[in-house]
C-alpha cells in the first residue's frame, strides 16, 4: 500500500530516523503515519485508545503480551485496545527501504454509538456472544474488506476535499462494523463498555474524565474516591487496565492537549500544558514525547492543514 503515500511523502516532515510520526485528524479518529529509515530494536509504543494498525511497507517484528513474537508484514493488521504496548523491532529498515506502518485510533464515543447501532439492526452470531471480554490484541492476516477500507482511509486523510470529514466519518462506521464481525470485536466491546470486575474502577476512570485540567488529582485522592487503601488501589487499577492510574492520568491529558494543539491558533506550549493540567512545563513535554515520540512543536508542525 506504499503507493497510497504519495502525497504524504511530498508533505510529511522527516524529524527521527526511527518511528517517525505524521499525524491526520478527523472528527472521531487520527491517522498516525509511522516511518522508520534505520535498523532498530525494542521500540515501545502504545496508545490511549483502541487502535488498528496496519503495515504499509517493509518488516517488524512485534512482540504484544498475550501473543507469540510474529513477523508483521504489508496486508496484515493488528487491532490493539487501549493502553496495550507494543515492543516493536525493525530488522530490515533502511533509508533505501524504510518500514511504513498506519495506526488509525478511533474515539471510544464513536464506537459505542456504532455498537449500539449494530446490536440494534444486526443479529450477531450465537459463538460471538460467548466470546469473553478481554485486553488482547489481535492479528488479523487476509481480510481483503478491511484492507481495502483502510487503503481509502489513508487516501481520504491524506488528500484535502471538501467533503472530506463526511467520507471519512461513512468509513469509520463501516470499519467499526468490519471489525465487529471478527474476534477483535472483543477488544471494541471492552473498550467502549468498559466492562470491569469493579465498578469502583469505572467511576474513578469516569472521574478523572471529568477532571483532567485538574492539576492536583492524586493517586491518594483516587484511592479514597474508589473507598480503598491507597496500595490496593494501586493494584486494581493497574490489574484492570494494564496501566498505572499517573500513567493513565498523564495520557488522558496528552489526548486532551493533542485536540488543544490541533485547534489552537496562536501556538505556545506553556498555554497548554497548563491547560491540560499540567503544573511543569519540562514534565509536560517529556510526557509527550513519551506517548507521542516527538516533542509538542513537532506534533503541531507534522498535523495536515
Amino acid at each position: 500500500m506504499s503507493h497510497l503515500l504519495t502525497r504524504h511523502n511530498s508533505r510529511r516532515t522527516l524529524t527521527t530516523l526511527v518511528e517517525n510520526r505524521t499525524t491526520y485528524h478527523a472528527d472521531w479518529a487520527e491517522l498516525n503515519i509511522f516511518e522508520t529509515h534505520d535498523f532498530a530494536e525494542k521500540v515501545e509504543l502504545q496508545f490511549g485508545f483502541p487502535v488498528i494498525a496496519s503495515m504499509l511497507s517493509g518488516k517488524k517484528i512485534m512482540h504484544i503480551e498475550g501473543l507469540p513474537a510474529f513477523d508483521f508484514y504489508p496486508g496484515e493488521s493488528v487491532v490493539m485496545p487501549s493502553y496495550k504496548k507494543m515492543v516493536i523491532d525493525f530488522p530490515l529498515a533502511s533509508f533505501t527501504n524504510p518500514t511504513k506502518c498506519l495506526a488509525l485510533g478511533i474515539e471510544e464515543s464513536k464506537i459505542k454509538a456504532v455498537v449500539s447501532r449494530f446490536n440494534e439492526h444486526v443479529q450477531i452470531e450465537n459463538e460471538n456472544n460467548t466470546w469473553s471480554i478481554d485486553s488482547t490484541a489481535n492479528h488479523l492476516i487476509n481480510n481483503p474488506q478491511i484492507n481495502q477500507l483502510i487503503e481509502r482511509l489513508v487516501v481520504t486523510f491524506t488528500n484535502n476535499n471538501r467533503s472530506k470529514d463526511l467520507l471519512l466519518d461513512f468509513m469509520i462506521q463501516e470499519l467499526i462494523v468490519r471489525l465487529l464481525q471478527t474476534r477483535a470485536k472483543s477488544i471494541l466491546l471492552n473498550e467502549t463498555d468498559l466492562v470491569l470486575d469493579d465498578n469502583r474502577i469505572g467511576m474513578v476512570i469516569k472521574f478523572i474524565k471529568d477532571n483532567l485540567t485538574n492539576k492536583d488529582i492524586t493517586v491518594d485522592i483516587l484511592a479514597e474516591k474508589a473507598c480503598m487503601s491507597t496500595s490496593h488501589f494501586h493494584k486494581k487499577f493497574k490489574s484492570t487496565l494494564g496501566v498505572s492510574p499517573i500513567d493513565y492520568i498523564n495520557a488522558e491529558k496528552i489526548k486532551f492537549s493533542k485536540k488543544l494543539i490541533k485547534e489552537s491558533k496562536d501556538f505556545r506550549v506553556s498555554d497548554i500544558a497548563f491547560k491540560t493540567g499540567f503544573n511543569n512545563i519540562s514534565y509536560f513535554n517529556r510526557q509527550f514525547k513519551k506517548l507521542e515520540l516527538m516533542t509538542p512543536l513537532q506534533f503541531k508542525k507534522s498535523i495536515s492543514a
